[in-house]
């Protein structure tokens, strides 16, 4: 994401938006709460405050960048938002968050709301799992 496209998202062009929006793009890890973002900031030594994060991370939210999940613990986490929809699972002994596409369960999806009179529009699945023993 370049400076073109916060402004077409209406967003001003800041060193903290682009601290930010560089840390979601390059992250190996895909869904970060704000307190990562916050960390790996710190381990970048660059100087933006917490508070900066949370404001940033929910103004790239309503701009329609990011999105927000609120997975088993209620703690949200932030990945950003593409073109190719996916469902979650999360593993619920290590909160590793695993993105996948099914397309037998997304057709089955519209087909259970048409049975039941209704068109899908969105959706969201998360599926809570743990390692086979």
């Amino acid at each position: 994401m370049n400076n073109q496209q916060l402004k077409d998202a209406g967003l001003k062009v800041t060193l903290p938006r682009l601290k930010i929006l560089n840390i979601l793009e390059n992250s190996e890890q895909k869904h970060l709460s704000a307190e990562d973002v916050y960390k790996l900031l710190l381990e970048a030594d660059e100087d933006v405050g917490l508070a900066t994060v949370y404001r940033v991370l929910t103004q790239f939210e309503s701009a329609g960048l990011v999105s927000r999940h609120n997975f088993e613990d209620g703690h949200a986490v932030f990945e950003l938002s593409g073109d190719e929809h996916h469902d979650h699972m999360v593993c619920v002994d290590t909160g590793k968050v695993i993105e996948f596409y099914n397309k037998d369960i997304e057709k089955l999806q519209t087909q259970i709301a048409e049975e039941l009179g209704y068109k899908l529009i969105d959706h969201n699945l998360v599926l809570y799992v743990k390692k086979k023993q």
